[in-house]
């Protein structure tokens, strides 16, 4: 098989640049598009779709009019839906800069709305993963709104509250253990004074026999 042509020595070349809207500001989510429309070719012909500056660039020699002609048709049919292709994890993590962590609890606890799950095979295994993806106009939202900063926020407050209240339960504990290692007797106390006072003691007071 011959080796693809870069844009250097190709004779073929054809860039469709990638929007905003598209890649949402992330080189990671441009890698990943640049993937899926790869994908979607043959594979003699894959490596000649690259990325550079923001741009899907197809390059292959002359004598390949045929094959390039019908690779061209392929990424322009892509890319005329790719601003509502599914964000993947990694993309994700990316476009909001959070981190593994913060997307498992947002996406537990439904902050972070899954758009379904994804099933692929991974390269030279026989193990598949299914994955969550993600609406990429909510991802959009959630940046433009910056969610991210109050979610953290709210973590940090739930967080905060719950050492306090782990403390207060604490300090509890010890109080109770002091108490049953130390009980007080103040009926033990009061039956022994009754019985130091003789008999009759309180009617005696009551009549007024010591004034």
């Amino acid at each position: 098989m011959a080796k693809p042509k870069t844009t250097d020595d190709a004779e073929l070349i054809k860039e469709w640049p990638l929007s905003t809207a598209a890649t949402l500001g992330s080189s990671v989510r441009a890698k990943g598009i640049l993937l899926e429309i790869r994908a979607r070719l043959p594979l003699a012909v894959r490596k000649s779709l690259e990325i550079e500056a923001g741009a899907l660039t197809l390059a292959m020699a002359e004598t390949a009019k045929s094959a390039f002609r019908a690779a061209s048709s392929v990424v322009s049919n892509a890319l005329e839906d790719i601003e509502n292709l599914p964000v993947i994890p990694r993309e994700i993590q990316d476009i909001l800069t959070i981190s593994t962590t913060e997307r498992h609890r947002w996406l537990s606890d439904g902050r972070l709305p899954s758009a379904g799950t994804r099933t692929v095979k991974l390269r030279g295994r026989a193990r598949k993963i299914t994955f969550h993806v993600f609406d990429p106009r909510v991802v959009e939202d959630i940046l433009d709104r910056d969610l991210v900063t109050v979610w953290r926020e709210e973590d940090a407050e739930a967080t905060a509250e719950k050492r306090r209240r782990a403390a207060l339960k604490a300090k509890l504990t010890r109080s109770l253990k002091t108490k049953a290692k130390n009980p007080s007797k103040p009926d033990a106390d009061h039956d022994d004074a009754s019985r130091s006072k003789p008999l009759g003691w309180e009617e005696f007071c009551r009549d007024g026999l010591l004034r």
